[in-house]
């Protein structure tokens, strides 16, 4: 018998679970909404083919001017829309990569883990070591018992409280939305994925190397073909870029008011799909960019919905619609919490803890 995925877990155990609450979006039925989206499971392999080559040809030809204007030394500020565009090309490269780590690109799996091999090494990123830890995020997403692979580091409010003083010093600098964003997604991509993880297959730390191999082929061909060091620097811009709008996607794809979070026997997956990711309305020049990634709550619903199908997805079933959007203006908001209130059920940030030290001090007082 074929081993499991965490993911096909997941779905097993949402399955077997007691019927969701009859609130809000959660409350449709498992039948409902897997007869839902088998429809849009199916990927179309014109319009997969026409995505990746769309793509790599706008990237490639943002390199190519980025390469005319170097050689013609043109001025440094006509390479800052294109070290923009480069970093928003990323991002979509990074989707359909995204895409085929799930096996929902292409109905191949051997051509999903070659494009996702290719556009993997244009992101910086190893294709079967990534899809590993990413399933177990998908697996997880939500159980408060479950953290710690694949997703962004939250503590709960007594496990704050209960560190010793330059502990909960390490864990603001790490909240704090200039390291967050700036700093951590180019360690990330540039440093943290050269390695496997300790918990990695033999299999998966080859996947590291072959990718670490490639990039350095791609890189040294870069640097023979601008016959400089600057295709370097420029790269690193680009993908600088590229990892800060990644891992914000990310953030407030599962970090945002209103989430749902519990504890893993009250764990249940429509709700933790529905009501534990978020919709992202995003403008539409944007939602190009993103590859649709803005509708992650249907994509936590069924990972095998292909990126081209989660609107038509989302517009076939009024539950989906009365999700609750999050806007590009609104989701600023989410950069103010820092940690998870279980006796509220809500994310707080540093004023609410306050608050709730305050409180707690007062109750020790009367008693």
């Amino acid at each position: 018998m074929p081993t499991q995925t965490p993911e096909e877990q997941k779905q097993k155990k949402g399955s077997e679970s007691s019927a969701p609450s009859a609130e809000g979006p959660m409350s449709l039925e498992i039948a409902t909404w897997k007869k839902i989206v088998s429809e849009y499971e199916k990927p179309s392999l014109a319009r997969s083919v026409w995505q990746l080559v769309t793509t790599l040809s706008l990237y490639f030809i943002t390199w190519f001017l980025i390469y005319l204007n170097f050689k013609n030394e043109g001025s440094w500020y006509m390479f800052l829309p294109l070290v923009i565009l480069g970093a928003g090309l990323v991002v979509r490269i990074f989707i359909i990569f995204h895409d085929c780590g799930h096996n929902s690109f292409f109905k191949s799996k051997k051509l999903n883990h070659w494009v996702g091999f290719i556009t993997g090494t244009l992101a910086f990123t190893p294709f079967k070591h990534w899809t590993w830890e990413h399933s177990v995020h998908h697996a997880t997403a939500g159980d408060i018992d479950r953290r710690g692979v694949g997703d962004v580091w939250t503590l709960m409010v007594d496990e704050y409280l209960a560190l010793p003083k330059l502990q909960r010093l390490g864990y603001r600098i790490w909240r704090h939305p200039l390291f967050l964003f700036g700093f951590a997604p180019s360690y990330m991509f540039f440093v943290r994925e050269r390695f496997p993880a300790e918990k990695a297959s033999p299999s998966n730390r080859k996947a590291v190397m072959f990718t670490n191999l490639a990039l350095l082929c791609m890189l040294c061909l870069g640097c023979l073909i601008f016959n400089s060091w600057f295709y370097l620097l420029i790269q690193i811009l680009i993908m600088s870029v590229a990892a800060s709008l990644g891992v914000w996607l990310f953030y407030v794809q599962h970090q945002f008011e209103g989430v749902y979070w519990e504890r893993h026997e009250h764990w249940e997956y429509t709700s933790a799909a529905l009501d534990g990711s978020s919709y992202y309305k995003l403008p539409k020049i944007l939602q190009w960019f993103t590859g649709n990634i803005g509708f992650h709550h249907l994509h936590h619903l069924s990972s095998k919905i292909p990126n081209y199908y989660l609107e038509a997805c989302h517009n076939s079933h009024p539950a989906f619609a009365r999700v609750k959007e999050l806007t590009l203006f609104g989701s600023l908001r989410c950069m103010n919490v820092r940690l998870w209130d279980e006796s509220e059920k809500v994310l707080i940030g540093w004023r609410r803890l306050r608050e709730i030290r305050s409180e707690r001090e007062a109750a020790l007082a009367v008693h």
